[in-house]
Formats: C-alpha cells, structure tokens, sequence
C-alpha cells in the first residue's frame, strides 16, 4: 500500500520542505505509516513569516465581522467533516472515537464563539480628567504570530490558538506536533475551503528543534502561544526574546474526596479524569486525596472498575468498546513504566495495572489502567506530571490537611474536590492553587467561552479560550482625543477646586 507525502502550506501554496527530506507519522493502535510529512528547518520558517508578514496588512484592515464570516464558514465545514476528522484524530492520536468527536466538537464551539467576536473586540470608554477630551482603548493584531500546538487534542487546541489569533487580525505560522501532522493538514486545508486568504494562515510541519526554535527566535514573529512541557515552556521564554508569549505547560491536578462524598460520583469522576485520554491530559486527574475514613470503599471501588478496563476496555480507539486507547508513542509508553517502577521503588502499593499490554491483540503503545496507593505527597509519582494512566491515593486526615497536599506540588491547573458540605467546597474554591477548580465533578471539561490555565509552574499567568483568548491575540491601544481646540496638560490643567 503506498504511502501519501503530505507538503507545508506556504503563501497558499503547497510546498515541499527545503530539506528534501521526510519523516513518518504512524497510528499509536497498530504502528501503521498514516502518511509522510515535511522536515522543516530554518528556511522553511523563514518563507512561512515572510508569508504571513506580507499577509497582514490586509488581513489586519479587513473589517473584523468580515472575518468572523470566515469563521463562522469554518465552523460550518468542522460540523459537516466532524465524523471523518474524529476517525483521523483517533487513527493519528489513539483516543477513542467518543472522545475524537469531542475534540472536534471543542473545534466548532471555539470557531463559533471567536466568530461572534468579530462584533465585539470590545475596548472601552472612560471618562477625561480634562474637559472636552475624550479618551478610550481600542484592540490592535499582534503581528504575524508562531502557534505550537500539542498532540493530544490535534483539532480543539489549534482552534484554541488559530480562531483568536485570526479573528484579531493576527495572521499565522503553525507548527503541530510531529506525532499529529495529519490532523494539522487537514485542519488547514478546511480553513483554506473557508476562503482564509493566501498567506493568513501557513503551515510548517518539523521537529521542535529544527522548525520550532527557528519560530520562537525568529524577528519578524510579534508572538508565540505554545501548549506543552514545563522545559520547552522554560526554554521559549528564554530564547523568544521581546514578544508576547502565552504558556500552558501541565499539570500535577488533584482530586479531594471528603468523607461526606458521594462516593459512586466520585469514582465516576477519578475514572474520567485518571484514564480518559489514556490520562494523556494536562487536566489528567493523576493524584486523588482521599479522607482516611473511606481510603478503602475508594480504594475497592475504583480497583474493581480499573481492572474492569484493563480487562474489556483497552484496544483501538475505533472499536465502540474502547474506552482507553493507546499512548501516542514508544517513548511515552517507556515514561509512563518508567514511573511505575519509579512508584514501587518508593514504596507505593500498587493495587492495579502497572505494565504495558496489547490492547486485545493490537500491537500498538497500550498500557493498564494504574492505582497506587499509600502514596506520601512528596514522592515523584504525586509530584511529576507522568501523562499516561496512572494515579496515586493519597490518605488525609481532615480538609485543612487535603487543601494542603493538593497545592504541594509545583503545578497549578485544575483541582476538583468531592463534598456535600458546601462551606468547604467554597473554602476549596479560595484555596486551591489553580486556574480551575471543580465542585463534585472531575478535573477535565473545560468549556470553550470560558479561560484555561494555571498558575504557578503551569504557564506565565496567561489564559486561553473565551475573552482571555481575545487578550492573548490582541494589544490594547489608548487613544486620546482632545477637541476643546486649545493645549490641556494632564494632572496640570486639571482643577479640583
């Protein structure tokens, strides 16, 4: 069976890389070759900003709602090609079909709110300290901005990126992953079908080192929104020089169990949040602090529908049984046993899980629902982000000490917390150390109109989706206009008395 060689998009054109040289993406179920891609470098980047460079003067002086239109076009494709994205997400990334439909769905609900941005951008008025001066901001582009985007949501995290960027009038340069290339391409080719002008959008497909630093160093770049480790995070701020950068760089996220839960929901939730997306989630739920009083129903119950999993629910993605896929590579699959063994060296108790399997027959990179428990709050495995199927129990006494362990840790993204007393829910709210928390329902989901981020070692305080999503794109702009047709001097004219 051949395989197809897929080209960077470039000025509107489809062009091969400089290099002349290729590299493979593969299925994570089953290995298999799923296309060709460009090594890009350098000189590649360097054409794709220029592109869009030369784009911007006209994508930035069309009318916004003129832009939201194209958006809302996009938006409208996403709904009709959803089924087919969601079998190329789960065929390029592993994750179930079920949640392949999600990440798409993610895509069009972000398409649809930026495009209703085209009529707002609001900026706002205030009133002078001088007379007849009024004074107001307004929205301005970034400039030509470098967006990275992860692997493990290929369609709803370039949206996250792409949809603001465009509806501020930025135009773009877009490295993906190179495990998820395919879905970036067509991504692209759907926003070309939407009529998005020639140079607004490129995109370059490579490895972080040889496409992705070229991008964040490069001059002509006014921005960078990057979505992945702590270290790239550390090493973009460094080397990006005078830009406007945004970060999301994980995630240690825990769930409170309180005595008083309810203890069927909270299952409900730790499963989701542990091992949805094979736990390949900056939001993933990978440490759950439970009272000491119910550390054993917990305990049985989540085993008894972890080795549930283990037993009927790993596989293909595609499979209507399969609830956890694979991981997305070999070098994941070896993180996350590295951990493992990392957990028992600790001595943890490992109650499930803990080693990779076949996914009924599937030769791809599958690995066990994992429980440890008895796990101490300063062990690697309850402060490193694993991003595979693994969470950690953690007993406590009361929910002073609960609040206390979930914010030990250098991260700040999501915490939930599961309670009927609604004192600590609301005191967990003004405690926890995150950009989200959860009241009686998992650490992931997230909603489109609203921010995503964290604090701490999670990001540099920026924010994704909704109004933040709108702020990271854009610059703020103070205009002053002075009609009294005379020179007033501010704090000098002005009289109090």
């Amino acid at each position: 069976m051949s395989v197809k060689t897929y080209l960077n998009f470039i000025g509107g054109k489809w062009l091969a890389s400089k290099t002349g040289t290729t590299f493979s993406s593969i299925n994570p179920a089953n290995k298999q070759v799923l296309g060709r891609f460009q090594v890009s470098d350098a000189q590649d980047i360097d054409s794709a900003v220029a592109s869009a460079k030369k784009a911007f003067p006209n994508w930035s002086s069309t009318p916004a709602p003129v832009r939201g239109e194209l958006l809302f076009k996009f938006a409208n494709l996403l709904k009709q090609e959803k089924e087919r994205l969601a079998r190329i997400v789960t065929l390029e990334m592993g994750k179930s079909l079920t949640e392949s439909r999600g990440d798409v769905q993610e895509a069009i609900d972000t398409a649809l709110y930026m495009a209703g941005e085209g009529r707002r951008l609001f900026g706002h008025t205030t009133p002078s300290e001088l007379p007849q001066k009024f004074a107001m901001t307004v929205r301005r582009p970034v400039g030509v901005v470098g967006l990275i985007t992860p692997w493990n949501f290929p369609i709803a995290i370039p949206a996250w990126k792409i949809m603001p960027a465009l509806i501020c009038g930025n135009t773009v340069v877009f490295k993906p992953s190179s495990d998820t290339p395919l879905c970036a391409v067509e991504f692209v080719k759907l926003l070309t079908k939407a009529g998005v002008p020639d140079g607004v959008i490129n995109l370059v497909t490579g490895s972080g080192s040889e496409a992705g630093t070229p991008l964040i160093e490069h001059p002509d770049v006014r921005g960078i929104s990057f979505t992945g480790s702590h270290e790239t995070g550390d090493f973009i701020l460094k080397h990006a020089g005078v830009k406007k950068v945004g970060l999301e760089l994980g995630g240690k996220n825990p769930i409170i169990v309180m005595d008083d839960a309810d203890l069927t929901l909270a299952v409900d939730g730790i499963l989701w949040g542990a091992f949805g997306t094979t736990g390949q989630r900056c939001t993933a739920a990978s440490r759950v602090i439970v009272h000491e009083k119910i550390k054993k129903q917990l305990e049985q119950r989540l085993v008894a529908e972890a080795q549930k999993i283990n037993r009927e629910k790993i596989g293909n993605g595609l499979k209507p049984t399969t609830l956890m896929g694979p991981l997305i590579n070999q070098a994941a699959l070896e993180k996350t046993d590295r951990y493992v063994f990392i957990g028992k060296q600790e001595g943890a108790k490992l109650l499930c899980g803990g080693k990779p399997c076949s996914g009924k027959g599937s030769t791809g990179f599958f690995y066990e629902a994992t429980v440890f428990t008895d796990v101490k709050p300063t062990m690697r495995i309850a402060q490193e982000e694993i991003f595979g199927p693994v969470v950690a129990l953690i007993a406590v006494k009361n929910f002073d000490e609960a609040v206390a362990v979930a914010n030990h840790t250098a991260y700040g993204l999501s915490t939930a917390i599961y309670t009927r007393d609604m004192k600590k829910a609301f005191t967990a709210i003004d405690q926890l150390e995150s950009g989200i928390t959860y009241i009686n329902a998992s650490t992931i989901g997230s909603e489109c109109h609203l921010p995503f981020g964290g604090i701490k070692g999670t990001g540099n305080g920026t924010r994704e989706a909704g109004i933040e999503g709108i702020n990271e794109f854009s610059e703020l702009k103070t205009v002053f206009i002075d009609y009294s047709g005379k020179l007033q001097k501010a704090q000098i004219d002005i009289k109090y008395n």
